[in-house]
């Protein structure tokens, strides 16, 4: 398959995405998260049940729009597992990276209407999450496979920089930072290296 028919299709995949989420919120707020099935979403979007749990493990996903990852997301994440750089500023450059892709910025107000609207769906956020970071840590052991403490160290780095980006977003959504979010990330993370070295006061 050439580069730009693969482009093509990955483009129509991804749009296929984005029309089932779009059309789980909208229907989600006309009848409520339970007034719909799969197969009436898979109706307004023109397809097959099949095709659905090809883009999202379960309804709840769909209406989040947590999909699966996708080629690009993959790519990042494969030349992150083969970079021989500092672990902590790769694994944020990666994080930076996928913000790009994605901007869940711009996803938010929608999803904050979804859990005021149906807030038992919170639930089902949380949980995703939970399976990205092990996700993540999955990613950060393949690349430093047989080292000390390698399992506590990718611990440590997926929820630091967890709440590194937590951080960053609350200055995005609510207090309307126009501060890029690779600059408000890195800031975040220069101040918390320098909490965390070695006191250099005499003693």
């Amino acid at each position: 398959m050439s580069d730009s028919a693969e482009s093509l299709r990955e483009q129509r995949k991804r749009e296929t995405s984005r029309a089932l989420t779009d059309a789980a919120r909208r229907l989600t707020a006309e009848k409520g998260f339970a007034g719909f099935t799969v197969e009436e979403l898979c109706a307004e979007v023109g397809v097959s049940r099949r095709t659905f749990f090809n883009y999202f493990e379960s309804k709840e996903n769909a209406v989040f729009g947590f999909a699966t990852i996708d080629s690009r997301q993959q790519a990042l994440e494969e030349e992150f597992v083969t970079q021989h750089g500092d672990l902590l500023d790769d694994f944020i450059e990666l994080t930076i990276r996928r913000f790009e892709l994605f901007n869940p910025v711009d996803d938010a107000p929608a999803v904050f209407a979804v859990i005021e609207q149906e807030p038992r769906l919170l639930k089902a956020a949380f949980e995703q999450l939970a399976k990205n970071e092990q996700r993540d840590q999955a990613l950060i052991l393949r690349r430093t496979a047989g080292d000390p403490d390698a399992e506590l160290r990718a611990e440590v780095v997926v929820h630091t920089v967890g709440a590194l980006v937590r951080m960053s977003m609350d200055q995005l959504l609510h207090h309307q930072s126009t501060e890029p979010f690779a600059d408000l990330i890195a800031r975040r993370l220069d101040l918390a290296r320098s909490l965390y070295a070695p006191s250099q006061k005499a003693r």
